[in-house]
C-alpha cells in the first residue's frame, strides 16, 4: 500500500453532518420533472427493473458496443408487493441501441452466484480483449436456510459474445470475495444485520481508478463498525484499494470515504467521476433512512466534491442535495448515477402517486411500481455547486 491509500490508515474521513442538511430549509430544492405514464418504458412485461448501471470501460466512459451501449439492472418477477423484488433479485443484461432497451437475460448463469439474491455492483468492459469485468453484492448465502441481510462483495469474469442476436456474456470464471471484513472499519453483516428497513450495508461496490495515480479503488454502501459507531444511522461511504492494477485480486479495506454516522443509515450506490480537476462523489438516499431526531432530506441524489479521492469532502451546494424526486411525487424514482457525460440515469420506482399513500394500501403500491428505466436527467457542475439544466 503507497502513498494517498497509505495515509488513509487511520484518518477519519469527511464527514456529512446535520447541520449540512439543516440547510435545506433555506433553499429551493433541485427537483427531478414529474414522471408521467408516457415515460414508462417496457423492457420486458414479465419482470420488474432497479438499480440500473452501464458498462464502462476502464476510464469511466460508457463502452460502445455494435453502435449501442450495455447495461445492468437488478430484475425479479413482477409481483403484488413490489418490496418482494429483492429477496429474488439476479442481474439482468440490457442492451441500448437506436433509443430501444432490449432484454439479453440473465447476466449469471444459474447457480454461479454464492449468494440467494445478487444484489447492485459494477462492471468494466476491456474492448481490446472483450473481457468483462463484474464487481457484484452476493446477499444471503446459496446454501444456507433462512432469510439473511448478510452482504460480501464478490469479482467475476467473463467473456463478451456478439455472436448471437442479442449481445451476451459467456465463460464466467474467477469469482472470488473482494476483500475481508473483519469488522474493524465496517460492520460485519454476519453479525450485525439490522432490520428490515434498515439494514446495514456492505453493498454496491464501484470500481474507479483514479487518474492521479494510476491505482484502483472499490467504494460501497457502508455501515460503520459497531465499536466506532455513535448511532443506529451510521451510514458510510466505504472504500477498499486493489492489490492489482486491474482489480481482479483481493482487495484492501481502508476507513470511510464519508461518514454519516447520526445523520443517515444508508449511502447508496456511491460512485465518482472526476471533472474539471476536483472528484465527486455521489451517492443516493431516502427519506426514510435519516435519523428521526434531525433533519430529514428528500429521497434524493446527493453529493460532495474534494481535490483528491481522499477528500477533504464538501457537500455540493452546501447541503449535500443534488437531485430530488419533485415534493409532489417525493418517491417516483430511485438509484441514481451520474455518468461521466453528467446525464443520470435512476429507475422508476413509486410514481404517479398524487398524494395517495401506498404504506395503507398495498393494491396502489402494486398499481403504481414502474420497475423501469427513469427519464434521464442532466446536471452541471461548476466547482463545489452544482443544478439541474435538463429535467
Amino acid at each position: 500500500m503507497q502513498g494517498a491509500a497509505a495515509e488513509r490508515v487511520g484518518d477519519a474521513g469527511s464527514v456529512w453532518q446535520p447541520d449540512h442538511l439543516a440547510g435545506l430549509a433555506d433553499v429551493v430544492w433541485p427537483e427531478a420533472a414529474i414522471i408521467s405514464a408516457r415515460d414508462l418504458i417496457i423492457v420486458n412485461p414479465a419482470l420488474a427493473l432497479w438499480d440500473i448501471w452501464p458498462v464502462q470501460c476502464d476510464d469511466g466512459t460508457l463502452a460502445e458496443v455494435q453502435g449501442g451501449s450495455l447495461w445492468i439492472m437488478l430484475s425479479a418477477p413482477h409481483s403484488d408487493n413490489p418490496d418482494d423484488r429483492h429477496d429474488q433479485a439476479r442481474m439482468r443484461l440490457l442492451f441500448l441501441t437506436n433509443d430501444v432497451w432490449i432484454d439479453c437475460g440473465d447476466l449469471l448463469p444459474d447457480g454461479f452466484a454464492p449468494g440467494s439474491r445478487e444484489w447492485s455492483g459494477s462492471t468494466r468492459l476491456d474492448e481490446a480483449s472483450g473481457t468483462v469485468t463484474l464487481w457484484f453484492t452476493a446477499t444471503g448465502r446459496r446454501e444456507t436456510e433462512g432469510h439473511s441481510f448478510e452482504q460480501r462483495l464478490f469479482h467475476a469474469r467473463g467473456q463478451l459474445d456478439l455472436s448471437g442476436p442479442r449481445p451476451a456474456v459467456t465463460g464466467w470464471t474467477d469469482l472470488h470475495p473482494l476483500v475481508e471484513n473483519d469488522g474493524q472499519h465496517y460492520a460485519d453483516l454476519a453479525v450485525h444485520q439490522g432490520i428490515p428497513g434498515r439494514i446495514k450495508g456492505f453493498r454496491d461496490p464501484y470500481w474507479f481508478r483514479d487518474p492521479a495515480d494510476g491505482r484502483g479503488y472499490i467504494l460501497f454502501t457502508g455501515s460503520k463498525a459497531v465499536n466506532r459507531s455513535r448511532s443506529d444511522y451510521d451510514g458510510v461511504v466505504g472504500i477498499a484499494a486493489a492489490s492489482d492494477v486491474d482489480g481482479h485480486a483481493h482487495s484492501l479495506l481502508l476507513p470511510p470515504l464519508v461518514d454519516a454516522d447520526g445523520l443517515s443509515n444508508e449511502l447508496e450506490r456511491p460512485h465518482v467521476i472526476v471533472r474539471d480537476g476536483l472528484y465527486y462523489l455521489f451517492w443516493s438516499s431516502q427519506s426514510s433512512v435519516f435519523a428521526p431526531n434531525g433533519p430529514v432530506g428528500p429521497t434524493a441524489l446527493y453529493g460532495m466534491a474534494a481535490p483528491s479521492l481522499f477528500g477533504p469532502y464538501q457537500p455540493l451546494n452546501g447541503t449535500g442535495l443534488v437531485l430530488a424526486n419533485p415534493r409532489a411525487e417525493p418517491k417516483q424514482a430511485y438509484a441514481w448515477q451520474v455518468l461521466p457525460s453528467l446525464d443520470v440515469v435512476a429507475f422508476v420506482d413509486l410514481w404517479g402517486l398524487e398524494g395517495r399513500d401506498p404504506a395503507s394500501d398495498p393494491a396502489l403500491k402494486a398499481a403504481q411500481f414502474g420497475g423501469t428505466i427513469a427519464p434521464m436527467t442532466r446536471i452541471a457542475l461548476d466547482g463545489y455547486t452544482s443544478r439541474i439544466v435538463a429535467a
